[in-house]
């Protein structure tokens, strides 16, 4: 079998494992707002956490491009996996793109500005539905993550403080987060769109070529730096989904900003084992989240 073909494979056998995991229920839900979207899942911490204490607050924000037919449901097992480990977990749900697919089959990716919206009126109100749902969460060590689109969104809430002055979503200061675990994360969207990441999946989110270059200040993070939070970058090397130019690229620009990001590549990984609670590098993303957020 031809290198490329046995790399397809493989990465088709990651998916699948990643996937075969029943959904996990949440031990409760609340809304952010209106919309039958606006809902954040929690997670009780299954064991006491290491240092003893309230356990640490993880934010999850999942990935599937923005696109409808991926839902928080996807990464429930990996959420319940880091509640294993003695993190209280917040699995945020948000508004992505149509359901009806484009032209070329696809479904569109995300909405402008409805998800971002979303995600930024959802860390807004965590604090607040924290204590009611999660009385047993410490809110001042709390680590946000995502996957693939979710990194994306998860370096985009780390930035909003640096959000051109006229954007709805900015904030006075940096978010209150101990750190940033970004998971393969569509992180620089000039190198995505060159690459053609998740079928331009980008370039539709900001409504297309024409709205492309005007929206990129208020969604790149690679255009929002330096955030000042610790910041981390998992990414598997043999990922053909999000390769690993695109974390490359933003650490790149991390660095040319005078911020450090630490950039952890795993060999021999995909896209997916980074949620899937049966592969080693779930293990690795745990432990990540852990040394930012102890």
């Amino acid at each position: 079998m031809p290198d490329d073909d046995a790399a397809a494979a493989r990465a088709a056998e990651e998916e699948e494992s990643a996937f075969s995991h029943p959904a996990v229920d949440p031990d409760s839900t609340a809304a952010y707002g209106d919309h039958p979207d606006q809902l954040i899942d929690f997670y009780a911490p299954r064991t006491e956490p290491v240092p003893r204490g309230p356990a640490p607050l993880v934010v999850v924000l999942h990935g599937g491009a923005w696109r409808a037919p991926y839902d928080r449901r996807h990464i429930s097992p990996f959420a319940d996996f880091l509640a294993q480990r003695g993190f209280a977990v917040a699995s945020v749900e948000y508004r992505r793109g149509s359901a009806i697919p484009a032209q070329g089959g696809s479904a569109v990716a995300g909405r402008w500005p409805e998800t971002f919206d979303d995600v930024a009126a959802a860390l807004d109100a965590l604090p607040a539905l924290v204590r009611e749902a999660l009385p047993q969460a410490d809110p001042r060590r709390m680590v946000i993550t995502g996957h693939s689109a979710g990194g994306h969104l998860a370096l985009w809430v780390a930035a909003r403080h640096l959000l051109p002055a006229d954007a709805p979503w900015r904030i006075a200061r940096p978010a209150p987060l101990r750190g940033v675990v970004a998971l393969a994360p569509i992180a620089d969207f000039e190198v995505a769109d060159k690459l053609d990441v998740c079928a331009g999946a980008a370039r539709q989110l900001l409504g297309g070529e024409e709205k492309f270059a005007e929206r990129r200040p208020y969604a790149d993070p690679s255009l929002l730096l330096p955030t000042g939070i610790a910041t981390t970058l998992v990414q598997g090397r043999t990922d053909l989904v999000v390769p690993q130019a695109v974390a490359e690229s933003y650490a790149d620009a991390a660095a040319k900003s005078g911020e450090v990001v630490g950039l952890t590549l795993l060999e021999d990984v995909g896209h997916f084992p980074l949620i899937d609670p049966a592969a080693d590098a779930c293990a690795v993303v745990a432990e990540e989240i852990a040394q930012l957020a102890w």
